[in-house]
């Protein structure tokens, strides 16, 4: 009988974050998957070893997840994990793929669950806590009010003159900060971010004019219309 494959996401850094479904499904699971080619450096793996230190007595199995914007590179790093992925489910084991934030907001699982889920095998996804409303929270800023739209704009996306002008909240994800704080200046939009929430590293910016250009990757960006 093959195994079941649990694509979990574990929240965007605060280990108290991480959910009781993904708790118990970590502890009751045969092997843990982590998108990195080395355990020791996936953020992933450290944040829900935080929450649940049994992990450590786990097997881990890596699996390289590239970040570059080559797809024939992306291309062959996920055929190759999700080779490594049937080969587990093969044996019977039940595998919980740990994913930051949530497995279903741009998240690289996604393309492994949709090969393996193709091929036939029982892969299902556990939803965690996204960055942007950790992000927002932590800000005390809500994203969205009444009728009031919400836009997630990701990184990839090099077009914040247009993005900016869209109507209600923004959340602008690992964006372009020089280009963003360019092209919110004078566009009137309130902006307030958060970099590395939920970790011992967080920065919280209020406003526009704290918010550094050489942010690091993990910077959430969110928008809003000023208020006439």
């Amino acid at each position: 009988m093959k195994g079941v494959l649990y694509g979990v996401g574990v929240g965007p850094g605060d280990p108290e974050l991480l959910t009781l479904k993904a708790a118990r499904l970590i502890r009751e699971c045969d092997e843990i998957a982590v998108p990195h080619k080395e355990k020791d450096k996936c953020f992933a793996l450290r944040i829900a070893s935080g929450a649940v230190p049994e992990i450590d007595e786990k097997p881990i199995l890596e699996i390289d997840m590239p970040m570059t914007r080559d797809m024939a590179v992306r291309e062959r790093a996920y055929e190759a994990g999700a080779a490594k992925l049937a080969a587990a489910l093969d044996e019977g084991k039940t595998v919980v793929f740990l994913t930051l934030g949530d497995p279903t907001v741009y998240s690289t699982y996604g393309y492994l669950h949709a090969r393996l889920a193709e091929l036939g095998y029982d892969a299902r996804l556990v939803p965690g806590v996204t960055s942007f409303c950790a992000s927002a929270a932590a800000l005390g800023v809500p994203l969205c009010e009444d009728v009031e739209e919400l836009h997630i704009i990701p990184g990839g996306a090099d077009n914040a003159e247009k993005t900016l002008a869209y109507p209600g909240s923004k959340v602008f994800m690992k964006g372009n900060l020089p280009a963003l704080l360019a092209a919110a200046d004078g566009a009137g939009q309130r902006l307030c971010g958060a970099e590395n929430c939920g970790t011992e590293n967080e920065r919280l910016y209020r406003r526009a004019g704290e918010i550094p250009a050489d942010a690091g990757y993990y910077t959430v960006v969110i928008a809003k219309e000023e208020k006439k």
